[in-house]
């Protein structure tokens, strides 16, 4: 495509920025997006065309570059972990790479490698900056280049950081349920219940258990019970408060915290989710019946959230004992 360092001023020059075919072909690569070819074309007369392998290394971490390639034809991949970690980004015909390192005077920070047989346009360092000096066209269109590489960047970041809650999400949400799990409840309770205790708000507890769960699960098999734990965990959160903690402590049980309750109205509250469950079951006759146990707990001087879900967990069995579907303190 271009010659191979003929002098600037020669007759080679001249020649190179006459052929109408080189001034259509550069028009359509974003670096040189309305630059006077003239203006450029000694310094373009400098560079050469260089054919790359699929795999072949470009750019390298830690080691210093000095020109920019512009992408003729194929595709480069930039890598950021490793020479063998899955590609950041995909650069096409008429994208370039190497230019920031170049501008930073700083050794890249990323691979770039061949995704697949490539032309690229080899520009060394000085005949950057000699091109920036006598084209604003040619500095302008640079600027953007690397400012769309700073947006690129700052959506990979963003990307990341959703990603990233994404992961922290799954991490205290029951996957079943969607309810917080018990790694969210012994981190999240026993915060908020320090506060209260410090602050002497009163505050309850309810643990809740499916009764005779283990027999639904063999009479209905577990599709049937996974969906039963759901319309539990749905009827919980719409009939406790807004503020109440709503946690699947395990298995078939659930824990909630209300704080700024008292026993009484943690009581209510519970004993409307429990008729609710009933409720929908017994109105649908599709459904397979189920029924809620719950025990209700207040909170004393001096409780941790061991000692509190202990005494819930008393007033439950309490409520099992008394016949199953029924709230107990």
């Amino acid at each position: 495509m271009i010659n191979a360092n003929p002098v600037p001023g020669t007759s080679a020059a001249v020649d190179f920025v006459d052929a109408p075919d080189i001034r259509h072909f550069l028009s359509g690569l974003l670096l040189f997006n309305g630059v006077d070819i003239r203006s450029v074309g000694p310094f373009l007369a400098r560079t050469h065309r260089q054919d790359v392998k699929a795999g072949e290394v470009l750019i390298s971490p830690n080691i210093r570059n000095t020109r920019v390639f512009v992408i003729l034809s194929g595709a480069l991949e930039v890598r950021l972990e490793s020479a063998d970690s899955p590609p950041l980004t995909i650069l096409h015909p008429g994208q370039c790479a190497g230019e920031m390192s170049i501008i930073e005077e700083k050794d890249p920070s990323a691979w770039v490698i061949a995704a697949r047989d490539c032309h690229v346009m080899v520009i060394e360092q000085d005949i950057l900056w000699r091109m920036i000096n006598v084209s604003h066209a040619f500095a302008r269109n640079l600027l953007v280049i690397l400012s769309s590489r700073v947006r690129s960047d700052n959506q990979v970041i963003l990307d990341s950081v959703g990603v990233l809650r994404e992961f922290e999400r799954h991490a205290v949400t029951d996957a079943l349920t969607d309810l917080h799990n018990r790694h969210w409840l012994d981190n999240m309770f026993r915060r908020r219940l320090e506060r209260c205790l410090k602050d002497d708000t009163p505050t309850s507890m309810v643990m809740v258990d499916v009764d005779e769960f283990k027999q639904f699960n063999d009479r209905f098999g577990h599709i049937a019970g996974d969906r039963a734990l759901r319309l539990v965990a749905e009827t919980l959160r719409n009939n406790f408060r807004p503020g109440d903690m709503v946690a699947r402590f395990g298995g078939d049980e659930f824990c909630i915290l209300l704080p700024g309750a008292e026993v009484e109205d943690a009581l209510a509250c519970s004993e409307r989710a429990r008729w609710a469950v009933q409720n929908a079951t017994e109105t649908d006759p599709a459904a397979p019946r189920i029924t809620l146990s719950a025990g209700v707990a207040a909170t004393e001087a001096g409780d941790t959230l061991e000692v509190l879900i202990a005494r819930a967990d008393d007033a439950l069995y309490r409520a099992k004992l008394g016949g199953r579907n029924r709230v107990a303190s």
